[in-house]
């Protein structure tokens, strides 16, 4: 009985145990098909998507920054290059502790307060997973420290940088002007235009001057290469390379020493010059004073160096030359004078007694001349020898607002010159439509009298004053002002000359011409307004003198200089090209509160020819000459605050 019971039992055990072992196998069975399905998946369907990232994460494509063009005057002087320089850079997002970890690393380099306040300036501006530089031009000293210690600092690394550097230091920046590292803006505007990825790897973007306005040519084209790295993240070899193509030099029609004469001229006074070919155009030399180093924007300008130059009452970083507008004052006359002949209005041998002011007709308004005792007899040579205000108010009240605006225009005023350097200015060449829009107001006929010597809503830049010059000296042909002449191939070394571009046309009579040019003459020579500026040349010029006020007086005060603050006083002015028969030179010159345009302006202008024509470099400073020339016109019942 108890056999029967044992057989029995052992084959249903045997059974239950022969299910179980089924289940197991079909189990056992199922997740081997399961791994093989995944793994047919991965090797075969997504094979080429794990390969990819496979090679991905063995190949590494890093960029190649091209070398940036150089910027050379038109003898070859150097006024921006690259060079190379170690510089310790950190990568927040890798560093536990910034600040614990720039105290440790000044236990090995040098890291001043200037440089951790520039690297947190820097850092402010940068993503935390792009490396910013805590110190630059590290010596090899440096270099080889850090190295050894290099595993203590994970997230720290020592790049070999391109650097931009300005030879010439202050001398020319706001035409050269500087690069700067590329912030939020810079970026979306790089997308917008298309160019985001021609900028990979690149810190650093023109910022001002013809750093910007050429910056896709100065920038060159960015090569890759493709770098196999191990597991610790190191490069073991480079699998391929695309070279990058270095940025085009840029050839300038500046000459340096030029730029030098027009910027020592000058000394501590603030003000502008610009010296134009008036035949083809090129800019001889751009003077903006004062100046500034741009050599302190490239690696990140510092609190303190930003707070002096943005805050300095002298306003170092204006471009003065297109972006001060000033009332042209008496330096407008000669155009004026041009309308009038060409409308017809001031025919030789047309002259005015001159008593001292001006009556509109109906009106018992007196505009009072400079000279309150009157020029006499003038005709229109003699008008602008003296700068006769007079004679200008009965002729720009003759020729009304709407006729002198549209003749001048064709000079320049009122619109942007096109020069290659951007933000430039229009000024203002004020209209009755203009007044009405700006202040809701008519336009009143004592507005054009006093537009008739270059005062009242009348603002022009340096750049458009030295324009309207060229304009005048090439016989009414505008050429757009430019200050490249050639696009040089860093590779090649062939030169591209940049297109010379006629503007504008104004057919003018040739002996309306030679009226002005005669009375233009006339100011450099004795009984001008100018006369020390033309002593001893051995060339003639043609010019002009002019004071633009910077405030009122009272009704029944004289303009004292001596009594006002410097700041408060008169812009001297002066116009002038030469030689005046065949002109090769056309230039203005604006001192701010500088008083008299022939004394204070004029002398910077006659340095600047004589080197230009004659290669004359200026002697020991003498005294100055002081030339009486007529201050702004002043009313007799109200001043205009110009």
């Amino acid at each position: 009985m108890n056999s029967r019971s044992e057989l029995k039992n052992y084959q249903q055990e045997n059974y239950f145990f022969r299910i179980r072992l089924a289940i197991a196998a079909i189990f056992v069975l199922t997740c081997f098909g399961l791994l093989a399905s995944r793994l047919f998946y991965l090797q075969m369907t997504k094979y080429d998507h794990f390969h990819t990232l496979a090679e991905s994460n063995r190949i590494s494509l890093v960029p190649i920054v091209p070398n940036r063009g150089l910027i050379l005057d038109k003898h070859g002087v150097v006024l921006a290059h690259n060079f190379f320089v170690y510089t310790l850079e950190i990568t927040p997002a890798k560093v536990k502790n910034v600040e614990e970890t720039i105290d440790q690393l000044s236990e090995l380099v040098e890291v001043s307060a200037l440089d951790r306040k520039r690297f947190k300036k820097i850092l402010s501006e940068s993503q935390e997973f792009e490396s910013a530089p805590l110190r630059t031009h590290l010596n090899e000293a440096e270099a080889a420290r850090f190295a050894v210690n290099r595993y203590r600092f994970p997230g720290v690394e020592i790049k070999s940088r391109l650097f931009r550097h300005y030879p010439q230091k202050a001398m020319g920046s706001h035409l050269v002007g500087y690069i700067g590292r590329i912030n939020d803006k810079d970026l979306k505007n790089l997308k917008e235009s298309g160019d985001f990825s021609n900028y990979k790897g690149s810190d650093h973007i023109g910022k001002s001057g013809l750093e910007q306005y050429y910056e896709s040519t100065l920038h060159g084209k960015t090569g890759f290469k493709q770098v196999e790295i191990d597991s610790g993240g190191h490069a073991v070899r480079i699998l391929s390379s695309t070279p990058p193509v270095p940025g085009n030099n840029l050839i300038l029609s500046i000459d340096s020493k030029l730029q030098k004469i027009g910027e020592d001229a000058f000394g501590d006074r603030r003000g502008a010059m610009v010296a134009i070919n008036p035949k083809n155009g090129e800019v001889l030399a751009y003077v903006s004073m004062p100046t500034f180093d741009p050599n302190l924007f490239v690696g990140g300008i510092d609190t303190e160096s930003w707070k002096a130059l943005n805050e300095s009452l002298d306003k170092p970083l204006i471009n003065r030359p297109m972006r001060g507008i000033y009332p042209p004052g008496s330096t407008f006359k000669p155009f004026v004078a041009l309308a009038g002949l060409e409308a017809g209005k001031r025919n030789p041998p047309f002259s005015i007694n001159d008593p001292g002011f001006f009556t509109l007709p109906g009106s018992s308004h007196r505009y009072r001349d400079w000279k309150p005792q009157g020029h006499g007899v003038v005709d229109m040579r003699k008008a602008i020898t003296i700068s006769c205000d007079t004679f200008f108010y009965g002729l720009a009240h003759e020729m009304g607002i709407k006729a002198l605006t549209s003749f001048v225009s064709h000079f320049g005023f009122g619109r942007k010159s096109g020069i290659d350097i951007e933000g430039e200015l229009e000024g203002l060449l004020p209209t009755p439509e203009w007044k009405k829009r700006r202040f809701n107001q008519p336009w009143y006929p004592g507005e054009t009298v006093i537009f008739g010597i270059g005062q009242g809503y009348m603002l022009a830049t340096p750049l458009q004053l030295a324009q309207a010059t060229a304009i005048f000296a090439n016989n009414g042909i505008a050429m757009k002002p430019h200050l490249v002449t050639n696009i040089q191939e860093t590779i090649t070394g062939i030169s591209r000359p940049v297109p010379l571009v006629a503007t504008d046309r104004i057919e003018l009579k040739p002996e309306n011409i030679e009226l002005v040019r005669k009375g233009m003459e006339d100011v450099t020579l004795p009984g001008g307004t100018a006369v020390a500026v033309g002593a001893g040349a051995p060339y003639a010029v043609a010019a002009k003198t002019g004071t633009a006020q910077v405030v009122g007086i009272k009704q029944g005060e004289k303009y004292d200089a001596s009594k006002l603050d410097e700041r408060h006083r008169d812009h001297a002015l002066f116009i002038a090209y030469a030689p005046a028969d065949d002109p090769r030179i056309a230039l203005a010159v604006i001192v701010e509160n500088g008083g008299s345009g022939g004394s204070a302006a004029g002398p910077i202008a006659r340095k600047v020819m004589d080197y230009y024509l004659l290669g004359k470099e200026p002697a020991q400073e003498p005294a100055a000459v002081q030339i009486e020339a007529p201050p702004a016109a002043v009313l007799e019942e109200e001043h205009y605050h110009d």
